[in-house]
């Protein structure tokens, strides 16, 4: 039901879950999220960059990619200009890759951030994997380095999927997903005031095709920090109720714990799978036939084995999930965070469920019967009274996944970003992580409700 380490899952995320349909809709996909409601915040706290349609693809500097069109745009390989060698640290496997880049323009934030994340979206057929990197420009005029935000393939055949540890540059540190300043408090106010993109597109030599790139870019996040965020005023036409399957993680407990010690740590997968599911999305007979037939729910240990991050070995790397998502037809992922139960109301409104991260004590959670230092749980819907519906997969069973949580409470251990542990230390909180998966060419009332809550 947890995390495998706490972690302020760091800013959140972000982004823009739209395609070529929206580009005219949505003007250079650039978007800052409102203020939350918390004393002492008077602007924006978070910033988004996104590309994702032919013009996006055609900016930014190419050495060897090039933009292709269609329903859903994208970044491939037009000629490689090079070649690597890449041992991968996690199988002692050592291949050689052609590869080409594309590095996006420098986007300067609207909000001087102490984090960022970058997520994506990517089609990698067997023998290929992509990179991505980030590069932050800080309020000083310094630039960071080039940090690795993931490398990734849709399966493990070629490479592990995995995170890259170690990297700092003593002001600012990459932790499993999050780039992070080290210290913000006690640094004059140094800030992320500009950032881009770099992407490697990695094939086996020889190769005809690789990789496409759908979208990519990042969030960027200054929230401040504190215990207690007051609950929204319930929305007038908040009763709504989606119909999301309901899975739970803990009738996989035990299974294959190779990924993440089995089944009690899928929290974030079986989240996934059950918006995916939500969407149409249905993994394919071969992506299963390795599971013992015996074990129910097949998909689950695909989702586990496809979002797994080697380096942290664990399931809940954030981009990791939302790119799992986007594998399936149609559909866009991307990790964001919001600011208010009222966002989630939203989005709710047009279709669109969220998984949140949360983290706090028995006794903070009434009806949950456990605590958690981080868990995922999948928002489906409002009571009339504004409360809660989470399909919650740390349930015993299937039909128990559906739970109905207090407004008030729900809402503050999901925003707030410090509480106080069991043991009366103090500790982070997620500060309104959201994952959203929704349509690559969503609908006009959901591109309305993404631009309300700042992801478009």
């Amino acid at each position: 039901m947890t995390e495998p380490t706490p972690r302020r899952a760091v800013l959140v995320a972000a982004l823009a879950v739209a395609a070529a349909a929206t580009a005219a809709t949505v003007p250079g996909g650039s978007a800052s999220a409102a203020a939350p409601a918390a004393a002492g915040v008077t602007g924006p706290t978070v910033d988004n960059r996104f590309w994702y349609s032919y013009a996006h693809w055609l900016a930014g500097t190419h050495r060897g990619t090039t933009a292709v069109g269609g329903d859903r745009p994208g970044l491939e390989i037009a000629a490689a200009v090079g070649r690597t060698e890449y041992a991968d640290p996690h199988t002692g496997r050592k291949a050689t890759w052609e590869y080409a880049t594309w590095t996006s323009p420098v986007h300067r934030s609207a909000v001087p951030a102490t984090e960022a994340i970058a997520s994506w979206n990517a089609r990698t057929p067997a023998g290929t994997w992509i990179q991505i990197e980030l590069r932050g420009t800080y309020t000083d005029a310094t630039t960071t380095p080039w940090y690795v935000m993931g490398r990734w393939a849709s399966g493990d055949g070629d490479i592990r999927r995995t995170s890259v540890d170690g990297q700092t540059d003593g002001r600012s540190t990459v932790g499993t997903d999050t780039l992070a300043l080290d210290s913000p408090a006690a640094t004059a106010g140094l800030r992320i005031a500009a950032w881009q993109l770099r992407l490697t597109l990695h094939r086996r030599p020889g190769a005809e095709r690789g990789p496409t790139v759908w979208l990519a870019g990042a969030m960027v996040s200054d929230v401040p920090d504190r215990f207690t965020v007051p609950a929204s005023v319930p929305s007038a036409r908040t009763a709504r109720e989606l119909k999301v399957p309901r899975y739970s993680q803990e009738i996989h407990a035990g299974q294959y714990p190779e990924y993440d010690n089995g089944g009690e740590a899928w929290c974030s997968p079986t989240s996934s799978q059950m918006i995916v599911e939500y969407w149409g999305g249905r993994a394919a007979p071969s992506a299963t036939a390795w599971v013992d037939p015996k074990y129910p729910d097949p998909q689950i240990c695909h989702a586990a084995r496809s979002t797994y991050d080697a380096a942290y070995k664990g399931c809940g790397n954030w981009p990791f999930n939302a790119a799992y998502a986007a594998t399936y037809p149609g559909l866009a992922g991307v990790v964001t965070r919001l600011t208010s139960l009222a966002d989630l109301e939203t989005l709710v409104g047009v279709g669109i469920p969220a998984i949140t991260s949360q983290s706090f004590r028995p006794d903070e959670l009434s009806g949950a019967g456990y605590g958690t230092a981080g868990h995922l749980m999948t928002v489906v819907g409002f009571t009339a009274a504004g409360d809660v519906i989470a399909n919650d997969p740390n349930s015993p069973d299937n039909p128990a996944v559906r739970r109905v949580y207090k407004r008030a409470e729900w809402g503050n251990i999901w925003l707030r970003t410090q509480r106080t542990g069991v043991s009366g230390k103090v500790t982070s909180g997620s500060g309104g992580i959201c994952y959203l998966y929704a349509p690559a060419l969503p609908s006009r009332a959901q591109i309305r409700a993404l631009r309300a809550v700042g992801v478009l």
